[in-house]
């Protein structure tokens, strides 16, 4: 799509185009279709790990790094929330049975990621001093 297409498509349209693209994406990432996964992607996309301090360049360097990821993995989404160019999924990224809580960030230029940000973070347990403030959440 050119960019004048672009600007006279109607936002709402867009927005549900790229709400389908994620839920491919990530219907893809979970049934380990690197193909369809990375389908989202423009081809000079950026990823980035924060944590790890890893830039992945470029769409099929991109689907390289996750296609030899040794461990079995698993993605349960918990929420995509979204409009325009910015998109967030929260989703649970299960190696070999460990879950993971994960925040993508993707941010689309038209209808294809241009860059994403990746953040991990691991379960740990309720201290018990917030027991009377809190109520448990499923995981």
């Amino acid at each position: 799509m050119d960019g004048q297409q672009q600007k006279k498509q109607d936002p709402g349209a867009r927005d549900q185009e790229i709400r389908a693209a994620l839920d491919q994406h990530w219907a893809a990432s979970d049934a380990n279709d690197f193909v369809t996964e990375h389908l989202i992607y423009q081809e000079d996309a950026v990823l980035d790990y924060p944590q790890s301090g890893e830039r992945t360049r470029g769409r099929s360097n991109i689907q390289g790094q996750r296609a030899s990821q040794p461990s079995n993995k698993r993605f349960s989404i918990r929420r995509i929330i979204g409009s325009g160019d910015l998109w967030v999924t929260e989703f649970i990224l299960t190696y070999d049975s460990k879950p993971s809580y994960t925040v993508s960030i993707m941010e689309f230029t038209g209808v294809k990621v241009a860059r994403e940000t990746q953040y991990f973070a691991d379960p740990f347990p309720a201290p018990a001093f917030r027991a009377k403030w809190v109520e448990r959440m499923p995981t």
